[in-house]
């Protein structure tokens, strides 16, 4: 092999390397993606049973129920639709009725049950995370006067 060859061959492995890389990458991130939704934009959106997403709006004032050992099944609600959820662990300190609440999950193969594997609560008095008071303000829902959004 000339020197051109060599050259050629080391460039042609870098380009080769670096696309593999690129490649992996970007897999890990569309296998990583959850996608966010108030319970009325699943009534229109056609959700698989199994894909990761994230289901936000507020806890339904007297839905909670706690069942055997750790799980607890609860609705979510933007006021349009309602969502009926389980999840099975402990929940954060900051969770109660009337509040807003993000759950990480996947909706149960021909149930319309969500099941959350990770229950986000407020943070304090006053917040709510920005995507769940977007999606609440512009569905008309009143945030109670506090408009501590982040």
């Amino acid at each position: 092999m000339t020197r051109k060859q060599k050259r050629l061959a080391i460039i042609g492995g870098g380009v080769g390397f670096l696309t593999a890389a690129v490649l992996l990458v970007m897999f890990a991130f569309s296998q990583a993606v959850a996608y966010f939704y108030v319970p009325g934009d699943l009534a229109k959106a056609s959700v698989a049973p199994g894909t990761r997403i994230r289901l936000g709006g507020l806890v339904e004032t007297g839905s909670v129920k706690r069942g055997e050992g750790r799980t607890v099944t609860f609705n979510v609600t933007d006021t349009l639709a309602t969502v009926s959820v389980t999840y099975t662990g402990i929940l954060p300190d900051l969770f109660r009725e009337g509040q807003g609440v993000v759950a990480e999950g996947a909706f149960a193969a021909g149930s319309p049950v969500f099941v959350a594997d990770t229950v986000l609560a407020k943070h304090d008095e006053t917040y709510m995370p920005k995507d769940v008071a977007d999606r609440l303000k512009a569905q008309g829902v009143t945030l109670g006067g506090k408009e501590n959004i982040r």
